[in-house]
């Protein structure tokens, strides 16, 4: 059997080195993995895994320079490729990596498309209530989380109970449990239905700041949803402003699931 050629890009999260491990089991040729380029490589796992695995690793820009050749000694690692697999890869995938696969270039997000797209969706989640969740798969164009949706496996969540990080916890196994259902259609087919996205929400950096702060005519619902949509350790979370300073709110939910 002919193996599927492909480039992996990712975070430096378990998951997602999970994630890298199975399409070698399942019998794909990972030609290249794409790692964070703001790590230094000796202390990044995916790094460390891919050396493992015999792949060449490097940065979203170096792989760009390898496909617009002015990287030539590595054009074999690009050639005949069939996927581009991006699993928490954070940052917008340019069009030249985008039309490279003879499949396609396929995001796997952690939220429910097209409902909750853009940065830290579990924030927003849980700002707005949602009582459901869920991680997608979908094709990869020249926006954030828009591309033709492959699928989207939803579950109920309690939202006054959810924080950011105990939604990403349940999230983190429900996409590695998508991404294999995917490949192994992948891999027995080399073929994937989609169907366009509808109408849904973006949110972006800007939007996760401008709701941070803690103000006076907040409501105690509203003040207790900001703590537990921006609790996610060991980054800052929700804040007061007290004479320009900052300061980090938590509370006694929290507290007591830290015991």
């Amino acid at each position: 059997m002919i193996k599927i050629r492909a480039i992996f890009l990712g975070k430096n999260k378990p998951y997602v080195i999970k994630s890298l491990t199975h399409l070698i089991e399942t019998g794909f040729t990972v030609t290249i993995v794409v790692c964070e380029s703001n790590v230094n490589h000796k202390n990044c796992d995916l790094c460390k895994k891919a050396n493992e695995l015999g792949i060449i690793h490097c940065s979203d820009n170096e792989l760009y320079s390898i496909i617009s050749k002015q990287d030539s000694k590595n054009q074999k690692l690009i050639k005949n490729i069939d996927v581009v697999i991006s699993y928490l890869f954070w940052k917008k995938i340019k069009k030249s990596l985008i039309t490279l696969p003879k499949i396609g270039c396929i995001n796997f997000h952690p939220a429910p498309l097209p409902d909750f797209r853009g940065f830290s969706p579990y924030t927003f989640g849980i700002l707005q209530n949602s009582s459901f969740w869920g991680v997608s798969a979908h094709f990869v164009d020249e926006e954030f989380d828009t591309g033709n949706l492959i699928k989207t496996s939803k579950f109920l969540i309690n939202p006054k109970n959810e924080t950011s990080f105990s939604l990403e916890q349940k999230s983190q196994k429900r996409l590695y449990f998508l991404f294999k259902e995917i490949v192994e259609i992948l891999f027995n087919s080399k073929k994937l239905e989609s169907i366009p996205q509808s109408n849904g929400q973006y949110f972006s950096k800007k939007d996760f700041e401008e709701n941070r702060e803690i103000v006076l005519e907040d409501s105690n619902e509203d003040i207790d949803k900001k703590i537990r949509a921006y609790w996610y350790p060991p980054f800052e979370g929700a804040y007061i402003k007290i004479k320009e300073k900052k300061l980090f709110i938590i509370n006694k939910r929290i507290l007591e699931l830290l015991k």
